[in-house]
Order: C-alpha cells, then structure tokens, then sequence
C-alpha cells in the first residue's frame, strides 16, 4: 500500500467550490469522501487520511454527501451508518443509483456487527465495514483492500471501453464491407444470363444462388447463330471476394461475339465458330497458368450446343458429370471427368459427343446441388440428383429449377446453403 500512497497535504472541501484536485490520477485510489455527522470523527478519520497521502472530502450528512459524490467523483466514501436525515443504508442505495463515471468504494462505520446487519448494509451498497471505535491499522488494511478492488475495475473498465470501442470500429468496417459486397453481388448476377434464354429449337435455363453475398460459381453462354451456341458452368475453388473476383475474369475471356474478345471462338474459312470444347480447357489452363497467379483453380463443363441437329459436344474438367433426360424421364449421365483447370500446366482434356433429340434436356450443375448436406449430415449425392430430376420430368426448366432449389432447402431446413448452386438446363423442343 506505501508504494501507492502519496504525501500531500490537502485541506477538507466544503460545496459547492469547483474542485482543486487535478482529475488525472495514477493511482485507483486517491480521493476519499467522509460522510459523518460527527465533526471530531472527520477530524481523526481525516488527520489519519491526509498523513497516508489521500485527498479529502468532508461531509456533514448523507444529503452533503451526494452532492460532494456528484461534483467532485470520490474513489471511496467512508460513512456513518447512523446519521440524521439520511442514514448510512439510504445513503450507500442512494449513491449506487447514481450515474457516475466509476465505481465507487463504501465503507460503512457502525457498531453494528450481528449477521443479519452485515448482510442488509451489504445490500444497500455497502463493501466493506469498519467497526466503531476505528482501529487505525485496520482502517489503513480496509484501504488497501479498497484500493485493489479499485485497481482490478479500473483496469476491467479500460480494458471494456478498449473492447467496446474496437467493436464500434469493427462494426462500421463491417457495415462498409457489407455495403460493399452488396453492389458485387449485383455486378456478380449481372455477369450470368437472364433466367431463361429462348432459341427456335429450345431453351436454355440457369440456376445460380451464392452461398454468401457473391460466390465462386459462374454459368453462361457463348452465343453463335440463334441454334448453335456454347454453355458453360464452372466452380472456382473456395469461397468470397478471391473467388468472385476469378469468375469475373473468366467472364471476360467467355464474353463477346467475335474471337478477339473470346477465347472459346475462332475464325476459320472466314466464319466465326466455337473451338472444340476440349481446346477451349486447355487454352483456358494455359491462360489461368501464365496470367493468374494464385492458388486457386476450378472445375468446368463446357458444351457446344446445336439445337437444330440435336448434337453436343462436351468437355469435363473436374465438374460434376453432366446429366441427360431423355424425353421419356429417363436419365443418364456423361462426360470423362478430366483435371480441374488451373492445377497442371499440361493437363490434357477430351470433347465427347452426346445426342439430344427433341424432348430430351442436358443439364450441367455444380457440386453445390450433390454435396448439399442435410441436417443428418446425408448429401443429396449423384444418385439422388438424378431422382430428382427423373421424378420431375413433367415439369419445365424453370419448374425443374425451382424444385431443385426447395428440395434442397428442406434438406437443409433452410434457405442458406453451404455451397454456391448454379447449372444450366437446356432443352430441345420436343
């Protein structure tokens, strides 16, 4: 206690004089408030206060008190239980409601020592007690009891405010960030297709539901003639703004009409066409090897698609297995897999041929729809996405669709899904 005591010599304050004491303290403890109607106690109560270095505040009545506890914020009160007016209980009640800027420490002076006194003064707002006549030694021992009290909130106050402001700041970065992702995900939904693309053989449709605000899921289409065109539905690894920002790449390099903006059309014999979708992989991995430096890769189905004569032509690089419908519900699935683009500079990739004749549909989806989990832990899985689908062939794309995405959220029991889901379903006209 003698290390944090100060000498000083500091005569008793009376209200209502704005306060000599310099507010800045570098001790928890140094500003003792004495509520005593006696003045001989203040005198011996303050003489002993004053020689162990405190400043003090002398009180006549519980009433003087309050207002001296207002103006002048003691680190401690030392007060009479009996006193006329307001007596010690009402006093220590009366200073807990009120709105001060720390706690405040009360020793309460009485005779009183029979348990059930103890406890009611501890109740009113009493923290200690010192028995009459006082002991110094005792007196100064409460003080220090006091004092590190005072130490431990003050410290568990600074160390909350330190909290409370960070989280102040950590909440209006988060609310800026959130904003901010907001107008990504609208920039993000405005890279993939309309919800239903019409062509004079067919239809194409898309599904696409981010995980979070933006996700790492893409699918589009590579228009040609009003028959013939190009889908793709791809998969960056991970999830967030590292993986939003790739599938925007890469709807650059899918976007456009002419090869020059690109890279899944030539030209050859002066006609613009569709690469075969093996080589559109395999320039893909090259591009994302030389250009991109990042940990990340992703999957990807790219298919040439011509309504007219049914005819597909299709590349697997790492994405779930593309499913066909048959025009009589049955389903089939094809592809040969391959390596996921981004992982091995000369990984190699195959096109394989597929026939839709009129009724049947093609659909390429993300392993966001088989890999969602319900609350069992069961995944939807291959098997059960091709159910799915067969015991729903009467319905249309977008039917189809929108029974895949509330299939999946009762799986789940909720809306909020784990994984981005995204796919494309085309269908040729029956």
């Amino acid at each position: 206690m003698a290390g944090n005591l100060r000498s000083m010599q500091v005569t008793s304050i009376t209200p209502p004089d704005p306060c000599p004491y310099p507010r800045p303290r570098p001790s928890a403890m140094n500003r003792v408030l004495i509520a005593d109607d006696s003045r001989l106690q203040r005198r011996v109560l303050s003489s002993a206060l004053r020689r162990w270095g405190f400043e003090v505040i002398e009180a006549a009545s519980g009433e003087q008190a309050i207002e001296l506890c207002t103006a002048y914020s003691p680190d401690l009160i030392v007060c009479d239980w009996m006193m006329p007016g307001m007596n010690g209980l009402e006093f220590c009640r009366a200073i807990r409601r009120l709105d001060l800027a720390n706690y405040v420490y009360i020793i309460l002076l009485t005779s009183k020592s029979a348990p059930g006194e103890v406890v009611q003064g501890l109740d009113a707002g009493a923290d200690d007690f010192l028995s009459k006549p006082i002991d110094t030694t005792e007196f100064r021992a409460r003080l220090s009891a006091g004092e590190r009290i005072l130490t431990i909130e003050r410290s568990l106050s600074a160390q909350n405010r330190l909290v409370r402001d960070t989280l102040d700041r950590m909440k209006s970065v988060y609310e800026s960030l959130d904003r901010d992702l907001i107008e990504a995900r609208k920039l993000q939904m405005s890279l993939v297709p309309t919800r239903s693309t019409r062509h004079p053989g067919g239809q194409v449709d898309y599904l696409f539901r981010p995980s979070g605000h933006i996700g790492g899921d893409l699918v589009g289409q590579v228009p040609l003639s009003e028959g013939r065109f190009g889908i793709y539905a791809l998969d960056v690894s991970g999830h967030g703004i590292a993986s939003a920002l790739i599938t925007a790449r890469l709807s650059g390099w899918l976007s456009g009409a002419n090869p020059e903006h690109n890279i899944a059309l030539t030209r050859r014999d002066g006609r613009v066409v569709i690469r075969p979708p093996h080589e559109i992989c395999a320039r893909l991995n090259r591009i994302f090897h030389e250009e991109i430096e990042t940990d990340h890769y992703f999957t990807m189905v790219f298919a040439d698609v011509d309504l007219d004569s049914g005819r597909l032509s299709i590349a697997q690089a790492g994405h779930p297995y593309p499913l066909i419908q048959r025009a009589g519900g049955e389903v089939e699935s094809v592809g040969e897999g391959g390596m996921p683009i981004g992982l091995l500079d000369d990984a190699v990739y195959t096109s394989v041929e597929a026939h839709l004749a009129p009724g049947d549909r093609l659909f390429i989806h993300s392993d966001g729809l088989t890999e969602c989990a319900g609350m069992t832990g069961e995944a939807l899985g291959e098997a059960g996405l091709s159910r799915l689908v067969a015991q729903n062939a009467h319905l249309d794309g977008p039917g189809l669709l929108d029974k895949m995405t509330g299939t999946l959220a009762a799986l789940r029991q909720s809306m909020e899904f784990e994984d981005d889901i995204s796919g494309v379903l085309v269908a040729r006209q029956a």
